[in-house]
């Protein structure tokens, strides 16, 4: 289960960035555009396919998740994790390509998210990580006899 939310979790950002390509200014050449962030040096088509190969483990990662909810190997709850740190995954895909679109001029979205996305995520992280420790280290009332099984001295919380 660690792992499948791992691929999830990291494969997000992966594939909207991969998938997304280089949002420069049309009809400008690349010698002329403005950047507020200079973009990595990759070609379209290798980001394209790490996009898609992230965006297959994410899936993957997904569906063993969904599997594991069904068959009560993992607790639901988790998804509350999972979810704003899927949700900041895409935000940091996406938002690195605003970061370095090439543009005429100063690059507006840039700013734009930076001022409203970083605590947008910062507190997506924040409750991703509040709600994990919570989840891990509550005990039941009987210390994880019902429904639950201990984990290293944690509580599983139905894992």
């Amino acid at each position: 289960m660690l792992s499948a939310g791992v691929a999830l979790v990291l494969g997000v950002p992966v594939a909207a960035w991969g998938l997304m390509g280089q949002q420069d200014y049309d009809g400008v050449p690349a010698s002329e555009l403005d950047y507020a962030y200079q973009p990595w040096d990759i070609g379209d088509g290798v980001a394209a396919g790490a996009g898609g190969l992230a965006l297959v483990l994410a899936g993957v990662g997904a569906a063993v998740l969904v599997r594991g909810v069904r068959r009560g190997a993992l607790d639901r709850r988790w998804w509350g994790v999972l979810g704003p740190l899927v949700v900041v995954g895409l935000m940091a895909g996406v938002g690195w390509r605003i970061l370095t679109a090439g543009g005429v001029g100063a690059n507006i979205g840039a700013g734009l998210l930076i001022i409203f996305g970083t605590p947008v995520a910062a507190g997506l992280v924040l409750w991703a990580l509040g709600r994990g420790v919570w989840l891990a280290t509550r005990r039941h009332a009987n210390d994880g006899e019902s429904g639950g099984r201990r984990l290293g001295g944690f509580a599983s919380g139905g894992v």
